[in-house]
């Protein structure tokens, strides 16, 4: 009888905040309801729904791994070394001088090495010691960067051995790629605004623009969703397409993340259409004590979190911590609107088992709660 449409359960999987989609998107899961006639599964976990995910797979990588490849890079770095004092001569090739080319190659590789041993290094005692899969993948995207950033910078210069004329190009360099990069330039300055300001992070659910999803890569030029709604669904679950976002919209678009880190809900309202004849006093207290049911103290508990945020701001706001109902009076009918606090990855399915409970204790008191007939409508 309600105006919306009910439809299946969501189909991603709920997480804990120390979890990840793989390889990203990590989802809170909710408890279970303890009453009010609903379906005893209506939050359980699903821990295959996520499997084929799109994404960069990082495959573990060890301590020793990294110490193998610094002892590489010392041993490579040696043989130049050597190489270079040595007294034999070489004859050039194709008119190139074979010592120094070779004492240049021995050199770069020793130095890629040694760096890439330290980044593995660096990465593990870092990542070990992150609270959450999102931060894993921020921390591997920054060091990513700095160490590939610090090897180029390193490889130039030992083999040019021109430290000074290394800064003047970079400064050269780096003023020709602006003009003739801007928008690749942009996409990186977005992407440091991004693990600067976060406006949102892997896991979240976003809406950039006319794109809406859940983020599940963000790399150094873009930003993967994996897409909700859109054109092949009508309602807010995945539709199976991948977007991908060039990094630089985040500077001049409006970003809306449904599920940002420090309050990861939103609110959701539920119609239910009765006709005038409808006891409303019994109407609206039968779907806030289903509701209640439902969701138990856990909204209290999240409103108690969210009015801590906005003590921290100038805003002040009145914010119920129990389900409410809003009554809207229409021509031939009469809607009835609850508004309660939910995780936005699980909106679709909280609105299912709570329109069945609804429905139901509205069936069981015909003499109460009258729909109204489908020729006013």
């Amino acid at each position: 009888m309600g105006q919306e449409q009910v439809g299946d359960d969501e189909e991603d999987a709920c997480r804990d905040e120390g979890g990840s989609r793989p390889p990203v998107a990590h989802v809170r899961t909710g408890h279970r309801p303890t009453g009010g006639g609903l379906p005893e599964n209506a939050f359980r976990n699903r821990p295959n729904a996520n499997r084929f995910l799109p994404g960069p797979r990082h495959l573990p990588v060890s301590r020793r791994l990294g110490y193998a490849w610094v002892l590489v890079g010392i041993v490579l770095g040696l043989a130049a070394g050597v190489l270079h004092r040595a007294t034999v001569e070489l004859p050039p090739v194709f008119g190139i001088p074979t010592e120094e080319t070779v004492v240049a190659v021995l050199s770069a590789a020793a130095v890629t090495a040694a760096m890439y041993g330290l980044y593995v290094i660096v990465l593990r005692i870092v990542v070990d010691r992150a609270p959450t899969k999102r931060r894993k993948h921020d921390v591997r995207n920054v060091l990513r960067f700095a160490f590939g950033l610090a090897n180029l910078a390193l490889v130039f210069g030992v083999v040019t051995r021109q430290w000074l004329g290394l800064l003047v190009s970079f400064g050269v360099i780096g003023f020709a790629l602006t003009f003739a990069l801007q928008q690749p330039l942009f996409s990186l300055i977005g992407w440091l605004y991004i693990m600067v300001k976060r406006p949102y992070g892997v896991g979240d659910r976003v809406a950039i623009e006319d794109s809406k999803g859940d983020v599940v890569e963000v790399d150094f030029l873009v930003t993967t969703l994996w897409e909700i709604g859109g054109e092949m669904v009508s309602s807010n679950q995945p539709s199976g397409r991948i977007i991908t976002l060039p990094n630089s919209v985040v500077l001049s678009s409006h970003v809306y993340n449904y599920s940002w880190e420090a309050f990861p809900y939103v609110w959701n309202e539920l119609t239910i259409q009765v006709a005038y004849e409808t006891d409303l006093d019994f109407a609206r207290e039968a779907m806030v004590e289903v509701a209640d049911d439902y969701l138990g103290d856990d909204m209290v508990a999240r409103i108690a979190d969210y009015r801590e945020n906005l003590e921290e701001t100038p805003i002040e706001l009145e914010v119920r911590d129990r389900p409410t109902v809003n009554v809207i009076q229409q021509e031939s009918w009469v809607e009835l609107k609850l508004r309660y606090l939910v995780h936005p990855k699980r909106g679709q399915r909280v609105r299912n088992d709570l329109y069945e409970g609804i429905l139901a204790r509205f069936n069981a008191e015909p003499d109460r709660v009258k729909f109204p007939l489908g020729r006013n409508r």
